[in-house]
């Protein structure tokens, strides 16, 4: 399962895909599960360079009560920024806050894996 992500050009906010519209939550991503659907998403959303900065698709897992970025770095990207609790989309609390702050997973590198678990 994969969705869309990139970082809005006017303020850096990242932003999910979604039906041919970027929206700022996690929560509202439009998840995958057709590769080349997902790929044509993407190729449009690449040609949205005066909007976005680099879209890219990410993958995405079914996890404790709901559905969450696996890589760590996404986790983070969905939530931040993170250094304090009263800023970011992570203020806004609500159940996918919750869900995003709480998955398990690891970033793509094998090296760092032990390190930035979420336990």
């Amino acid at each position: 399962m994969k969705a869309l992500t990139a970082n809005r050009l006017t303020d850096g906010e990242v932003v999910f895909w979604k039906q041919g519209q970027w929206l700022d939550r996690f929560a509202d991503a439009e998840l995958f599960d057709d590769e080349a659907v997902a790929e044509a998403a993407e190729a449009h959303a690449k040609t949205q360079v005066t909007l976005l900065v680099e879209p890219y698709l990410i993958d995405v897992a079914e996890v404790e009560g709901g559905v969450a970025p696996v890589s760590y770095r996404e986790r983070l990207r969905a939530l931040g920024p993170t250094n304090k609790p009263e800023h970011g989309k992570q203020a806004q609390g609500g159940a996918q806050i919750e869900i995003l702050a709480h998955a398990h997973g690891a970033a793509s590198s094998k090296g760092r894996i032990d390190l930035i678990k979420r336990k």
